[in-house]
């Protein structure tokens, strides 16, 4: 039985699209069936796993809106082991369509029940709002996972994020919890990096990753590729670190 775990932090820039393709790329190269759903108007896990947006006729958006199974969205991207459900042009109407929808927070997790069984790891790339994709997302999923960058604000904001997963909580999915907190764009040469990640461990104790993502060339090079940093360059930093990240969440996820 898979699980399901969104991605989510409503700040911009913070490395969410990145950790989530490349977090799921490194599950499947471990071997874990995975899948990653593009929820993310702007699309860029899409894009960023060599998927053309322009040419999917089917997206996340159908799935959500037209009933769409999700089987008949999914398709392989360059790495074993890992499918994507794609975001396209039409994901940017959905928030404004849902809101007329028949259960509208519960359309994502509605359509994943009957492909459960064949994956491991379900990930959710969200949008960076806390609109009615995320709240799909959030009721859908079993876990969250907040990427936080280690730069000035780091903390701006997260507050609401948790206000919502605590109503989401009551009033719509009782059993989601935090997965964890991962560090991104960390540089070891500064000491706001340094003092940024003392002070998100102090906040979140034991809930932030040992593993910490570097601020790495090779990272911000990949998605022009459309490969995650696993298969563009397996012995940067980069690759090194969500590799760790990776073995990590299996241990922790026990699956």
């Amino acid at each position: 039985m898979a699980k399901i775990v969104a991605i989510a932090n409503q700040k911009g820039g913070v490395g969410k699209t990145t950790t989530a393709i490349n977090l799921s790329a490194c599950l499947a190269y471990l071997n874990k069936k995975t899948m990653l759903i593009d929820l993310d108007p702007q699309g860029n896990s899409t894009t960023g796993l060599g998927i053309d947006k322009r040419n999917t006729s089917l997206s996340a958006y159908d799935i959500i809106i037209n009933d769409k199974k999700v089987e008949d969205v999914v398709v392989p991207t360059v790495q074993n082991n890992l499918v994507i459900c794609p975001s396209n042009i039409n994901l940017a109407g959905a928030e404004v369509e849902l809101v007329s929808q028949i259960s509208r927070e519960t359309r994502l997790a509605d359509a994943l029940e009957p492909v459960l069984s064949k994956y491991d790891y379900i990930m959710i790339d969200c949008p960076p709002s806390l609109g009615l994709l995320t709240l799909n997302a959030l009721t859908a999923a079993n876990t969250v996972l907040v990427p936080i960058q280690c730069e000035y604000f780091a903390l701006e904001g997260l507050s609401q994020l948790m206000e919502t997963i605590k109503i989401v909580q009551r009033r719509l999915n009782t059993s989601l919890s935090v997965e964890g907190v991962v560090l991104t764009m960390f540089d070891s040469r500064t000491n706001l990096s340094i003092e940024v990640a003392e002070e998100v461990r102090r906040h979140f104790s034991d809930r932030v990753y040992q593993t910490v993502i570097p601020r790495n060339v090779k990272l911000s090079e990949a998605p022009s590729y459309g490969l995650p940093i696993v298969m563009y360059d397996k012995n940067s930093k980069g690759a090194e670190a969500y590799l760790n990240l990776a073995q990590e969440f299996i241990r922790i996820s026990g699956i």
